[in-house]
């Protein structure tokens, strides 16, 4: 049974759009917590909490530059391990996924959009 609740912790950590969403910034490229702020456009800290979760499920890594925070995905495979979930929920409707801004990013003050 312990090896099911890891799974439903896994599960839980992807049960939130924001967290979906990170996730699928985060399959293009790496991002200081600023960028995926400025892109997803909402509060800073909810972003953090957001990607507290996702670290805590072991969906992200962090590393850390100076005062930021980079985040990456955890396992290249991911993106498409959410998608076959996705299409299993769904399998009539095609996956509509966020435009996501390439980089640089219009006000976004990271160092990769404002060298």
């Amino acid at each position: 049974m312990q090896s099911f609740g890891m799974q439903a912790d896994l599960f839980k950590a992807l049960a939130h759009p924001t967290r979906l969403y990170i996730l699928e910034v985060l399959s293009q490229e790496e991002a200081c917590v600023c960028h995926l702020t400025t892109v997803i456009k909402q509060r800073q800290a909810n972003i953090s909490q957001h990607l507290l979760v996702l670290r805590e499920a072991g969906l992200v890594q962090d590393r850390k530059d100076g005062v930021l925070v980079y985040y990456r995905l955890a396992d290249k495979r991911l993106p498409e391990a959410i998608a076959k979930l996705l299409e299993v929920v769904d399998s009539d409707k095609p996956i509509q996924h966020p435009k996501i801004p390439s980089s640089p990013v219009k006000d976004c003050p990271c160092p990769k959009c404002n060298p």
